[in-house]
């Protein structure tokens, strides 16, 4: 089932041309991999019921209801990515470096306590900032040689009696333009190629680059220290570019004239999205604070890719080729709504230990165009994606000034079949708070296995791993 996905990156074709808009897009759009403050990391992200910091505007925006003052902070970070792909028993790995902005933002708050103390009413703030949701900057490396098909065996498949003016544009007319697909019967519309059943090193290098950052808006109170409550408009903003290489070059001399081919994809995909947040905490005893929030789906109206892609082809004779095509698309995407439901225990003024639950349905994103139903795309995510329920840990120990703290957290597989495809992380961090300012210093790791096939047909699946290390701090200025 889990090859259902790659097929559906390669069926690109319909009656309006690319269609590059798939189950892929889906998901990654959908499954967020949070970043923000350093203290909001380092803790798992499990800030449902604690509240008074700027991620957890995003998050659960109840929490912008403890704040006491007015804040200002930013969070800078670097992340280190890197994937090892394993392929037919070839080892390869890559990694790529990314320095970004975790979060900044504003918290104004206004006490109606000292204007009137006798109202239940405590205090009213407003909070504007931005939160980076999810970061897609990668290197996958991949490498195995192939002795049953070739990149091209589906493409010699599929152009069987097909006039060369009729042929895709974006792959078997790519092919025939670069005679790396030719006529072998004209009657017919017969074509070959030179390696149909293998015998070459296949290699695909793919990069990403990108984000997920989130523009917050968000209205909060407290209800007599005791209810505190929040909504947040979110405006999450895409930009994904993504690079894919793939080559292919003869194993050996064997009476063809094929040496080498290559097929270079390019992917720019931006949009922006609206979606709404609402929250509530409770302090139940000074001991337990308990939270809950709701997140609307996020309603990505403008959605646009930008492609391209360029084949090039190398004969024994010294004969080259190259051929290109392009498009663009504009298109909506809804991805899941969320709801998040969370527990902290306050242990005096030692510390706290706190938990957050969510739920996210993500065979419920969809797909959306005015002049393409997406019916098999969107089938697709219903048959492929499921319920995921994730969890995060997180505490804090206070000593004097110093804050000590760790965190974890797992998103569970967002696939009905194939690789448990579970991402975890792993977190700690210090912190200094004083009355007037506060710095933070966070690293988190997270991981997760999934599979790649390199292209439709008879081919294996690269098994990969993804590791992320982030090194992020925050300093906070409070007035």
């Amino acid at each position: 089932m889990k090859k259902l996905i790659i097929l559906g990156i390669l069926s690109i074709f319909t009656t309006y041309g690319l269609k590059a808009q798939n189950e892929i897009d889906a998901l990654r759009y959908s499954r967020l991999n949070y970043s923000g403050s350093a203290r909001f990391v380092s803790m798992g992200g499990a800030f449902g019921a604690l509240g008074a910091d700027f991620t957890s505007l995003s998050h659960n925006p109840a929490g912008i209801g403890l704040y006491r003052s007015s804040e200002i902070s930013v969070t800078p970070a670097i992340s280190i990515s890197n994937t090892e792909a394993t392929l037919n028993g070839t080892f390869r790995d890559d990694s790529r470096y990314n320095f970004n902005l975790g979060s900044v933002g504003i918290v104004m708050n206004n006490n109606l306590e000292s204007r009137n103390p006798q109202s239940l009413w405590k205090n009213v703030q407003f909070g504007f900032g931005l939160n980076r949701m999810a970061n897609f900057n990668n290197r996958v490396s991949i490498e195995s040689e192939n002795l049953e098909s070739s990149f091209l065996t589906s493409y010699w498949q599929n152009a069987q009696g097909i006039h060369p003016d009729d042929l895709g544009a974006f792959d078997t007319r790519l092919a025939y333009d670069t005679e790396l697909l030719f006529i072998t019967d004209s009657a017919s519309w017969g074509y070959g190629i030179d390696k149909p059943y293998g015998g070459v090193n296949q290699r695909k290098n793919i990069e990403s680059k990108g984000s997920i950052n989130e523009m917050v808006f968000t209205l909060g109170a407290n209800y007599n220290n005791k209810l505190y409550l929040g909504a947040t408009i979110g405006v999450p903003y895409i930009r994904y570019y993504e690079t894919a290489t793939f080559t292919e070059t003869a194993l050996a001399d064997d009476n063809t004239v094929f040496n080498s081919m290559s097929r270079t994809d390019w992917l720019e995909t931006t949009g922006t999205g609206l979606n709404f947040k609402f929250g509530l905490i409770f302090r139940a005893t000074d001991w337990l604070r308990l939270g809950g929030a709701i997140h609307t789906p996020t309603f990505y109206t403008s959605m646009a890719d930008d492609y391209s892609a360029t084949m090039r082809s190398k004969f024994d004779n010294g004969y080259s080729a190259t051929a290109n095509a392009s498009g663009f698309y504009e298109y909506e995407l809804n991805t899941p709504m969320r709801a998040i439901g969370s527990i902290g225990f306050i242990i005096g003024k030692a510390g706290v230990i706190s938990a957050d639950y969510e739920f996210v349905d993500y065979s419920n994103a969809r797909l959306r165009a005015p002049d393409y139903d997406f019916y098999d795309e969107n089938n697709a995510i219903r048959s492929i994606y499921q319920k995921a329920n994730n969890l995060r840990f997180g505490t804090e120990w206070r000593y004097g000034a110093l804050n000590f703290r760790g965190g974890y957290g797992i998103s569970s597989n967002p696939y009905v079949y194939g690789t448990n495809s579970v991402l975890s992380s792993y977190s700690l961090g210090i912190g200094i708070r004083e009355r007037s300012f506060y710095f933070d210093m966070a690293w988190v790791y997270s991981s997760y296995d999934d599979e790649y096939y390199l292209y439709s047909g008879n081919v294996n699946a690269a098994n990969t791993t993804t590791m992320n290390n982030t090194f992020m701090v925050t300093l906070g200025i409070k007035y």
